[in-house]
C-alpha cells in the first residue's frame, strides 16, 4: 500500500513583517466530496479548481479503479462517472493513501451496491485510524464491514440493499455524517443523522444542489433516495483550513498585513476566525451567517480576508465550538502562546485520531519551543508568555503540524527547525511557496 512521502527537515527563522496578497489552495474537504459526488452522476461533471495534492489524488485514483473516467485539466477535472449504481468491483484493495476523508466517505457509496465487495487499505497512518464509527451505522442499514481487529484498515465493504435508519451520532463528525448521507441516496426510505453539534455541511449543500431532497431540523439531517443526480459543474473555493495558518502568521508576526483572496467562508468552517476575533485578532471580511433553521444553502460562499498583527488575549473554546474548528485547534494553541492570560480548549478528543495524535503532538511540540502548555483529557490549557523561544518540532509526518511549526518559527525569537516533514502532504508545498512570497 501507499508509502509516505519523503521526510525532510526545514528551518524557519524569525521573520520581519509578512505583507502581500495571496490565494490559498483549493479546499481539500470539498475537493474530495466533489470528485466522489461527480462520479455518482450518469452525465459528465466538471470539477473546477480541484486540489492537486497527495490525498485528493488518492481520491482520483480510487474512483478510476471503480470504473470512473477522470480527465485532469488545467482548470480542474472532467469526471465521466459510473452513476449511482455503477461502481465496478476490483480484485485488488483500493488504496486510499493517507486520505481519511476518502476512507470514511467512499464506503457509503459502496455499501449500497448489492452483491459487491471492496477492500480499502492505505498507508501506516491510515491503518491506525478507526473505522468502527462508519461500520456500526452501515451495518445497521444492512451492509457488512469486516475490519482488522474489528475496527482498523484494511477493511472490506460488502454491499447490500440498504434501508434507511435514524442514527444518533455519539460525537459530531462530518465524515461519518457524509458517509451515511451518501449511503442514504440508495437506501429504502429516509436516512437521518442526528448530530450532537453541527459539523461542516459541504455534503448536504452539494447534494441539495444536485436535486436531492435534503432537510435539516433540530440537529437532524435527512436524505431521501434518488434515481439520479443533476449537477454539471462544481467549483471548489479556497481552503480556509490552509488559509488559517497564514492568518495566524499575520496575527502574531509583528507588523504583518495580509490579504487572502477567494477564501471559502462556509459558516460551518469559520470557527477559527470567530475565535481569533474573540482573542482580539484583526481579521476583516464578511463571513457567512448561519442559515435560518431548516434551510440548507446550495452554494459555498467566498470572501476576501484582511489580516493585521495585533495584541491578543486568551479565551475558552467550548465543546460545541470544536466541530467547526477541529483542524485549526493547533493554531488556537499557538495564538494562546502569544496572548495575555490563559487559553483553554475543551471537548477536542477527536484530535487524538487524526494523522497523528495531534493533541499530544501539539502540546509536546509547543512545549519544546518554550510554551507553557499542558494537555487535559479532552483538550489543552495554554498560559501566554508573550511568545516562543524556538527549538525543534517533530511534525510526525502530519502536514498541519509541519505548518504549525513553520508559523511558530516565523514568530519566535530564535527560529524553529521542523523535522519529519512529509513533503508530499496535502497543503505543505503550497504553504511554503506562499511564505516565500510574503516574507
Amino acid at each position: 500500500m501507499s508509502a509516505p512521502g519523503i521526510s525532510q527537515t526545514a528551518h524557519f527563522k524569525p521573520a520581519g513583517p509578512l505583507r502581500g496578497i495571496v490565494a490559498p489552495p483549493p479546499d481539500k474537504s470539498i475537493s474530495h466530496r466533489a470528485a466522489l459526488i461527480a462520479a455518482m452522476h450518469d452525465e459528465p461533471v466538471r470539477v473546477l479548481n480541484y486540489l492537486d495534492a497527495a490525498d485528493t489524488n488518492s481520491t482520483i485514483a480510487a474512483l478510476r479503479d471503480l470504473g470512473n473516467l477522470i480527465e485532469v485539466r488545467p482548470d480542474g477535472l472532467l469526471v465521466r462517472g459510473a452513476g449511482l449504481r455503477g461502481p465496478q468491483t476490483v480484485d485488488e484493495p483500493i488504496d486510499v493513501g493517507n486520505a481519511g476523508t476518502l476512507m470514511r466517505l467512499l464506503p457509503g457509496w459502496l455499501a449500497a451496491q448489492p452483491e459487491g465487495a471492496w477492500t480499502l487499505d492505505g498507508d501506516d497512518s491510515i491503518r491506525r485510524r478507526p473505522v468502527d464509527r462508519i461500520a456500526e451505522p452501515l451495518t445497521e442499514m444492512g451492509a457488512r464491514l469486516e475490519a482488522r481487529d474489528r475496527r482498523f484498515p484494511p477493511f472490506t465493504v460488502h454491499g447490500a440493499r440498504l434501508h434507511g435508519i435514524e442514527y444518533v451520532q455519539p460525537q459530531a463528525s462530518a465524515q461519518v455524517k457524509s458517509c451515511l448521507l451518501l449511503a442514504g441516496l440508495l437506501a429504502d426510505g429516509d436516512t437521518t443523522v442526528v448530530e450532537p453539534a453541527r459539523s461542516r455541511d459541504h455534503t448536504e449543500r452539494m447534494l441539495a444542489r444536485a436535486g436531492v431532497r435534503v432537510s435539516r431540523s433540530n440537529g437532524a439531517v435527512t436524505v431521501r433516495n434518488v434515481d439520479e443526480l443533476g449537477l454539471d459543474a462544481i467549483e471548489v473555493p479556497g481552503d480556509l483550513s490552509s488559509a488559517s495558518f497564514l492568518i495566524a502568521a499575520g496575527l502574531i508576526v509583528h507588523g504583518s498585513r495580509l490579504v487572502l483572496e477567494r477564501v471559502g467562508v462556509n459558516c460551518t468552517r469559520t470557527g477559527f476566525l470567530h475565535i481569533a476575533r474573540r482573542m482580539g485578532g484583526v481579521v476583516l471580511g464578511e463571513l457567512e451567517e448561519p442559515p435560518p433553521p431548516g434551510e440548507i444553502p446550495t452554494t459555498e460562499p467566498v470572501a476576501e480576508l484582511d489580516v493585521s498583527a495585533c495584541p491578543l488575549v486568551g479565551t475558552t473554546v467550548e465543546p460545541e465550538e470544536v466541530p467547526l474548528t477541529i483542524d485549526e485547534l493547533p493554531l488556537v494553541a499557538l495564538l494562546g502562546c502569544f496572548a495575555e492570560g490563559e487559553t483553554l480548549v475543551r471537548g477536542a478528543g477527536e484530535l487524538r485520531i487524526k494523522e497523528s495524535d495531534r493533541l499530544q503532538a501539539v502540546v509536546e511540540g509547543l512545549r519544546g519551543l518554550g510554551a507553557d502548555i499542558e494537555a487535559t483529557e479532552d483538550g489543552f490549557a495554554v498560559r501566554g508568555t508573550g511568545g516562543l523561544d524556538g527549538g525543534v518540532l517533530d511534525s510526525r509526518g502530519d502536514h498541519r503540524l509541519a505548518m504549525l511549526g513553520a508559523v511558530a518559527g516565523l514568530a519566535s525569537r530564535d527560529g524553529v527547525r521542523v523535522v519529519g516533514i512529509d513533503v508530499a502532504a496535502v497543503s505543505y508545498p503550497q504553504f511554503r511557496e506562499h511564505l516565500g512570497t510574503l516574507a
